[in-house]
């Protein structure tokens, strides 16, 4: 009999709070950008949730995906990664075509729809570390930060394939596949948290008095330097700042996240629900014409209330439940049809 580590077993549970921690930052900051423009306050708030949240979602991605990355285990999630960016490429299209109408949106599978950038990246990450995988942990790391920022050189539109964000989020996704939750703990001690977690709550306040001039296509990692209006040829220098501030600012909310088990910890297992349908909740309440009865505090309040408590709906057991074929289709099929074709051929 296999026993479970408790160091183990408190590190998932840790990562499962921030998960969906993050989750919520996720939709709140899908929900106020359509304000961010008219109200400061949810433009600072904007910004200081673009400053960690996708680094740290794509380095708990590869934390919980790690043990799964080779074998029949890592091929399977591969086949289902693309048959969910298959499946909500085609609803999301299809909804945008027929009732969204969003700007600026590229109607093709080769260009990811909005937030499904995400599940194009994640193929290519695991495709990527597989590669490295024999690498020593700092040639893989050397080789991520060099490529994060050689790809913002590029003269093409950084959404193609999510090329952009697979290689600027790519440093990511190799520090979570050698995150020690151990070390984690020795370092994150009570004072220490404390303190992390006061540094993230001042960064939000400095954002606010200072980051009204830093420009966010920056922090959005899917824009190329010409199209961020850097043509200087040390260009990839600031790519480099923008690593430290992500960096410093992961390092600071990973004070804000409990240890302990909670309902919190459950709602986590269930984010990949939240994120994949939010976008449905987000582009309904844009159509609906309910931010134009948002122009003040309260409001705000309201609506960040309000995509609080759509997150923890949406990663209900009964959500999953009933949209489990849809979310999480299963790959057994395509399984049984690759194995097949593979006696066919033999």
């Amino acid at each position: 009999m296999t026993r479970v580590s408790p160091l183990n077993t408190r590190g998932e549970t840790f990562f499962l709070n921030l998960r969906f921690m993050l989750i919520v930052t996720v939709f709140v900051a899908n929900a106020i950008e359509p304000l961010i423009q008219e109200m400061s306050g949810l433009h600072t708030l904007y910004q200081w949730i673009f400053s960690f949240h996708m680094p740290l979602f794509v380095l708990v991605t590869e934390y919980f995906a790690r043990s799964s990355l080779h074998g029949a285990p890592g091929r399977k999630i591969l086949l289902q990664l693309a048959l969910q960016y298959v499946i909500f490429q085609s609803l999301y299209s299809l909804l945008d075509a027929s009732l969204f109408h969003v700007n600026n949106i590229q109607h093709s599978f080769f260009a990811p729809y909005l937030l499904l950038w995400f599940l194009a990246s994640h193929i290519c990450w695991r495709l990527l570390m597989l590669g490295i995988s024999r690498w020593t942990r700092s040639a893989q790391l050397a080789f991520a930060l060099t490529a994060g920022v050689a790809v913002g050189y590029l003269q093409l539109d950084g959404i193609w394939f999510s090329i952009s964000r697979t290689f600027v989020y790519l440093p990511f996704f190799v520090i979570g596949y050698h995150f020690s939750f151990g070390a984690f703990v020795k370092l994150y001690q009570r004072y220490v948290k404390s303190i992390a977690a006061a540094a993230s709550l001042l960064l939000l306040l400095a954002i606010g008095l200072l980051g009204s001039n830093l420009p966010i296509g920056w922090l959005y990692g899917s824009m190329t330097y010409m199209q961020l209006g850097a043509h200087e040829w040390y260009a990839g220098l600031f790519r480099l700042a923008v690593y430290g501030l992500q960096f410093i600012a992961s390092l600071a909310f990973l004070g804000l996240v409990p240890y302990g088990l909670s309902r919190m910890t459950g709602l986590g297992r269930r984010t990949l629900y939240v994120f994949l349908l939010h976008g449905f909740v987000v582009r309904t309440a844009v159509i609906s014409g309910l931010y134009t009865y948002i122009g003040n505090p309260a409001g705000a309040a309201l609506l960040l209330a309000s995509a609080v408590g759509c997150t923890v709906l949406l990663a209900q057991p009964a959500v999953r439940r009933l949209l489990n074929p849809l979310v999480e289709p299963s790959v057994e099929w395509m399984i049984s049809l690759q194995r097949a074709a593979i006696r066919r051929s033999l």
